[in-house]
């Protein structure tokens, strides 16, 4: 148990991101000030927080600034300086810790975690160094494979099939560039992931389990909850969640992203903030997942979640946000919700639409209303 930190206490959110932006909105909802550091001005999550400290994220003046300035941080992304973050832990509360982001940063420590202290099932994997060691892991992997950079990749980047022999040298190079982790590819039918933290009592709280259905390795849409799922399934995915947000000491909200295959479920990745799959739950749950991030780190209790309506979701990148802009007049079913960011860029997260439905409707029929270019009645 932590002790709880009570409204009208200042959250401060490292990132000024969409996640950061909706964090904001529900920690303020609650009477919470809001806090960011963030390089760009008028960020999405600037334009909602009490104030934006404007500074690159390695300026370390501004890190302790926003600690100063706050009773509690916490991150919107990943890649926050370790070593900074343990300094002003002494200065605010930061019950995340950095244990987390250190294990989730690194594919290898997050694999190795799963599999030795979760014990959940993970494809098998290999540590590849350098290139020199991977013909040494494909010795070992097989084919097929695939090989990521240890660190730092994101939708798709950072990483190479391997299919045979004639992928070698793409490989080699990726892992002249950077120390690697080389995973048998997983033989699965669908994606599936679910959210979960604990509250300020140590109960553990599970999400819905949904399905996601990605296009060029970004997430589509989301479909809550994940169609025609196994009763016996949806039990083993709550209690591997348990497992991992136990063995973590998890503070926030943490995403689960697991491959379905015909033997099981595997485990693929973890992100230690809100995640993308799980925005449906701001329309479709009784606490969504921001909201349940909120009170998880200022040690509040965190009531059962239920689905209340099924859901899909869908992202707009790029172009597809003023197509959604142009077509809302059409569409009364539509929770459009709009980042406020500057730029439109093909491939940036631009923003989002969640469709709910009565159990009644299918998730067929749910899609249908998230599909641009199109009218439905």
């Amino acid at each position: 148990m932590i002790k709880p930190i009570i409204p009208p206490a200042t959250i401060g959110i490292i990132g000024g991101g969409q996640l950061g932006r909706m964090i904001a909105i529900a920690a303020r909802s609650m009477g919470y000030r809001v806090g960011t550091l963030e390089p760009t001005p008028d960020s999405p999550t600037g334009q909602v927080a009490d104030f934006q400290i404007t500074a690159p994220y390695s300026d370390q003046d501004a890190l302790i600034e926003l600690a100063r300035r706050s009773d509690v941080l916490t991150y919107e992304f990943e890649n926050v300086d370790l070593v900074a973050l343990k300094r002003v832990a002494t200065m605010t509360s930061v019950p995340q810790g950095t244990e987390l982001l250190a294990i989730t940063r690194d594919r290898i420590r997050e694999k190795t975690f799963l599999r030795d202290v979760a014990g959940v099932p993970v494809t098998d994997f290999v540590s590849v160094p350098n290139a020199d060691s991977l013909a040494g892991a494909i010795a070992q992997i097989g084919y097929p494979a695939i090989l990521k950079t240890a660190t730092g990749g994101y939708d798709g980047h950072g990483q190479q099939d391997l299919n045979g022999p004639a992928d070698l040298g793409a490989a080699r190079q990726l892992a002249a560039k950077a120390p690697c982790i080389l995973e048998r590819r997983a033989h699965f039918h669908r994606e599936l992931s679910l959210m979960v933290t604990r509250d300020g009592r140590d109960r553990v709280r599970t999400f819905p389990v949904v399905e996601n259905r990605h296009v060029d390795h970004i997430l589509h849409t989301t479909l809550a909850p994940a169609p025609g799922l196994d009763e016996g399934v949806r039990q083993q995915i709550d209690q591997l969640a348990t497992n991992i947000a136990e063995g973590l000491d998890l503070r926030g909200v943490l995403g689960i992203e697991l491959f379905a295959t015909d033997t099981g479920v595997l485990v693929n990745e973890l992100a230690p903030r809100p995640h993308n799959s799980g925005h449906y739950s701001i329309e479709a749950c009784n606490v969504s997942q921001f909201t349940a991030h909120v009170l998880s780190i200022c040690g509040l209790p965190i009531p059962r979640i239920r689905l209340e309506e099924r859901a899909v979701m869908r992202n707009l990148l790029g172009d597809d946000l003023l197509a959604a802009r142009a077509e809302w007049t059409e569409h009364p079913e539509w929770h459009l919700h709009d980042y406020g960011k500057a730029a439109v860029r093909t491939g940036r997260k631009m923003g989002h639409i969640t469709v709910t439905g009565s159990v009644g409707d299918t998730q067929l029929d749910l899609l249908g209303q998230v599909q641009l270019g199109r009218k439905v009645k």
